[in-house]
């Protein structure tokens, strides 16, 4: 269990430090939330304890414990259910299969869309894919190569690199016949939680290979995204550059 902060009283706020090092209360008691998610306490989909129950464990008042699960439901790290309480959120939940692929068509519902995988190996890490993901020199990596298609026709090409000692058993098998989201397989069988990524977009002709796997003309424009995803710690556990033919679809982001 993390020490508790030190108080007076459950309702009092300690003394914090002046300058670049004073941290918010709410802040510390996040950080303290997350320390425990990374540990494993509580595992994704599974309640987390009440406001007032985490209040008496830190010594802080309940307004800091809601103001600092507020911020990690924003995040995503947590989930609100009306009634219910507070869990641990999981990629295998409906309304977060989606979070991480904003394609969306552009009549009809954003619906699941056919897996087709093509290549998963271990092979020594390239430079640029080493140094995306912190590995060292000649240490190797999962390299997932997928289709993903819409009414027969592949609207995605990915090319997903994986730190190997992370994914260790990891199969084109296996992925064929997990039924949810790859990052829902990834958290459940692996225990590893893709929870920010930051992409790099452009526009790109399909060469020849390309062209074929995803039935389009040669030099017809496709949409690269290059994505680097974290897990917690913000440490980079996948590099995933993917392709994407938006004849009939678009790239969808949400500004706040």
């Amino acid at each position: 269990m993390p020490a508790a902060l030190p108080q007076d009283s459950p309702d009092a706020e300690p003394a914090l430090p002046a300058g670049p090092a004073f941290s918010p209360l709410y802040q510390q008691i996040k950080a303290l939330l997350v320390r425990s998610l990374q540990g494993g306490e509580w595992k994704p989909g599974e309640a987390i304890p009440s406001e007032v129950e985490l209040a008496a464990r830190y010594r802080v008042s309940q307004g800091t414990v809601r103001k600092a699960i507020d911020e990690l439901a924003t995040e995503n790290l947590l989930v609100r259910r009306q009634g219910k309480g507070t869990f641990v959120a999981t990629h295998a939940e409906e309304n977060t299969q989606y979070r991480f692929l904003r394609l969306t068509p552009d009549a009809g519902p954003a619906s699941g869309m056919a897996r087709r995988f093509l290549d998963c190996k271990r092979m020594r890490a390239p430079q640029d894919v080493a140094k995306a993901l912190g590995l060292k020199a000649g240490e190797s990596a999962l390299l997932v190569r997928r289709t993903l298609a819409r009414n027969g026709q592949p609207v995605v090409l990915d090319e997903i690199w994986l730190p190997s000692g992370l994914f260790k058993g990891l199969t084109a098998e296996r992925l064929s016949q997990y039924a949810g989201p790859m990052y829902g397989l990834f958290e459940t069988d692996f225990g590893v939680r893709m929870i920010r990524a930051e992409e790099k977009i452009r526009a790109v002709a399909a060469d020849a290979a390309t062209a074929e796997l995803m039935q389009v003309a040669a030099g017809s424009p496709l949409l690269s995204v290059e994505r680097l995803s974290h897990t917690y710690g913000d440490k980079p556990v996948e590099l995933r550059r993917g392709l994407y033919n938006t004849l009939a679809h678009y790239y969808r982001n949400e500004l706040q």
